[in-house]
C-alpha cells in the first residue's frame, strides 16, 4: 500500500514538471521561472526548499540525541537566516535583475570574481543535493527493507529526471504541493505521539529539564558562537532560495517573499523540536541515526497513517534536493558555460542546464555514498567556502570599499581559512575564524588597492 501510494505521488509530481517543461523554452524559464511568481509562490517555495530532509530526518536525531541544545541550527539558526536574506539580501539582488548569486559578483567586482564564486559556491549545493537524496533513500529504505546505497541510486534517478524536466517553474508549483503535505504528516505523527504519551501535559512533564538547555556540555564560548555562525551566517548568501527570490515579479514581492517564508519555517520547525524532546520517553524501538525518524513513526502509526507521514518525509525531500541540483545547474550554466561561449543562444543554453542538472545529480550521489550522516553534509555544506561570498556580498552591498581583488583575496581566504581550520587542525570555531579571516583579507587588499 505505501510503496503503491508513493508511486502514485511521484508519478503526479512527474507529471507536473512534465507539464512545467512545456511552459519552459529558455534557461530564464528554466532556472527562475520566467520571474513570474507572486509573494506566496516564493515564500512557500522558499520554506519548502529550505525545510529539507535534515530539518525532519537529521535535526529530529540530533535533539533526541543532545536535547534543545542539537536545535540551534535547525529550526532557529536557520529561520534566521530566511530572516535576514529576506531584509538585506532578496530586494537588492531581485531590483538588480540577476539570474544567479555570481552574477553579482560580475557586476560589482569584474569578471574573474564571478568565475571564483561560482567555482566556490557549486560545491555547497553538491553538498546540499548528497545529503537530501541520503535523507530520501534512508526513507526509502524503511518502507521497502531494501539496502540504503540501492535507493540512494534510484533516489538519484528518480531526482534527476523529476528536476530534468519541469525547472524552477515546476519545482515551485511542487513545492506549494509539499509543503502542505508535509505539515499535515507532521500534524499527525506528533498528535500521535502526545497522545501514546497521556496527552499534552503528560508529553511536556516527560522532558528532562536537563535536556532544555541551549548550550551543550562542555562547549567553550567560541564553539557556542560557531554553532549559531553555520547556519545563520553559513547559509545567508545560498543561491538555492536566492532563485526563488530572482524569480519573484518584484523586489518587494521577493523581500515579502522571504518575510512570509522565514515565518513559516520556524513555526513549522518546532514540530520536529518536539519529536526530538518527547520522543525518547516512549518505550518504542526506533533506529539509530537517520532513521530515528521514520522507523519511530513506522512503529507509532496505523498503516494508513505512516502513508501520509511518509509522503510528507519524501516531499520534504524532493522539494529541497531538486532546488540544490537546479543551483548547480544554474551557477555553471549563467556563469561558467555562457561565459565561455558568449555566442551561446537561450535554446543552447537550456539544453546545457538540464545537462549540467544531470551530470550534478550523479555527482551528489558520489557525495552521498561517502559514508557521511545527513547532518554532517549539511555542516560541511553550510561552512564549506561561504565565509568569502558573504563577505563580499554584503560589503559589495552596503560599502564603496573593495573591488575585484578585495572579492577574490575574500573568497579564496575564507575557502583556504575553513579547510584548514575544519580539515587539518581540527581547531574549535573554525567558521567563525574564516569569516574573520576573508574580512581581513578584503578590507587589506581594498585599502592597499585604493594607495596605490
Amino acid at each position: 500500500m505505501l510503496i503503491a501510494a508513493l508511486a502514485a505521488y511521484v508519478a503526479l509530481q512527474i507529471g507536473i514538471s512534465w507539464w512545467a517543461a512545456r511552459r519552459t523554452a529558455s534557461d530564464t524559464d528554466y532556472l527562475i521561472a520566467g520571474r513570474r511568481l507572486g509573494v506566496f509562490a516564493v515564500g512557500l517555495s522558499v520554506f519548502a526548499t529550505w525545510f529539507g530532509g535534515e530539518t525532519v530526518l537529521g535535526s529530529t536525531a540530533t535533539i533526541a540525541d543532545e536535547g534543545l541544545a542539537g536545535a540551534r541550527a535547525e529550526p532557529f539558526g536557520y529561520a534566521l537566516t530566511l530572516l535576514f536574506m529576506a531584509l538585506l539580501i532578496a530586494g537588492q539582488f531581485r531590483k538588480r535583475g540577476y539570474m544567479t548569486l555570481a552574477d553579482f559578483f560580475r557586476d560589482r567586482f569584474g569578471r574573474r570574481s564571478e568565475f571564483a564564486a561560482a567555482l566556490v559556491a557549486i560545491p555547497t549545493s553538491l553538498l546540499w543535493s548528497a545529503a537530501q537524496l541520503l535523507a530520501m533513500a534512508s526513507l526509502l529504505a524503511v518502507v521497502t527493507g531494501l539496502p540504503v546505497a540501492l535507493m540512494l541510486v534510484a533516489a538519484t534517478a528518480l531526482v534527476i529526471v523529476y528536476t530534468l524536466l519541469g525547472g524552477l517553474l515546476g519545482d515551485v508549483i511542487t513545492d506549494m504541493l509539499q509543503g502542505s503535505i508535509l505539515l499535515i504528516g507532521l500534524i499527525v505523527l506528533l498528535v500521535v505521539m502526545v497522545a501514546t504519551l497521556g496527552g499534552p501535559s503528560a508529553a511536556i512533564a516527560s522532558i528532562d529539564p536537563e535536556r532544555l538547555r541551549l548550550v551543550g556540555p562542555g562547549e567553550s564560548w567560541i564553539e557556542r558562537i560557531d554553532v549559531w555562525m553555520i547556519p545563520v551566517l553559513g547559509s545567508l548568501v545560498a543561491q538555492e532560495p536566492i532563485a526563488r527570490f530572482l524569480g519573484a515579479k518584484s523586489a518587494r514581492t521577493a523581500r515579502n517573499g522571504g518575510l512570509l517564508a522565514a515565518g513559516i519555517y520556524l513555526a513549522v520547525g518546532l514540530i520536529p523540536l518536539a519529536f526530538g524532546l518527547i520522543a525518547p520517553a516512549l518505550q518504542i524501538s526506533h533506529g539509530d541515526g537517520d532513521l530515528f525518524l521514520p522507523t519511530l513513526a513506522r512503529e507509532l502509526l496505523p498503516s494508513a497513517l505512516f502513508v501520509i507521514f511518509a509522503g510528507a518525509l519524501f516531499s520534504a525531500v524532493l522539494s529541497t534536493v531538486d532546488s540544490a541540483l537546479l543551483a548547480v545547474s544554474a551557477l555553471a550554466t549563467e556563469n561558467l558555460y555562457r561565459r565561455a561561449r558568449p555566442q551561446s543562444g537561450a535554446r543552447e543554453r537550456l539544453i546545457a542546464a538540464r545537462t549540467i542538472t544531470a551530470l550534478a545529480g550523479l555527482t551528489a550521489l558520489t557525495i552521498a555514498l561517502s559514508g557521511e550522516s545527513i547532518y554532517g553534509l549539511v555542516e560541511i555544506a553550510s561552512s564549506f567556502g561561504s565565509a568569502g561570498i558573504l563577505v563580499c556580498v554584503l560589503a559589495g552591498l552596503y560599502l564603496r570599499l573593495g573591488g575585484e581583488f578585495a572579492a577574490l583575496a575574500a573568497l579564496v581566504t575564507g575557502l583556504v581559512t575553513v579547510l584548514l581550520a575544519d580539515w587539518v587542525f581540527v581547531i574549535p570555531g573554525g567558521f567563525m575564524l574564516s569569516i574573520a579571516a576573508a574580512a581581513v583579507a578584503y578590507a587589506a587588499t581594498a585599502l592597499i588597492a585604493q594607495t596605490r
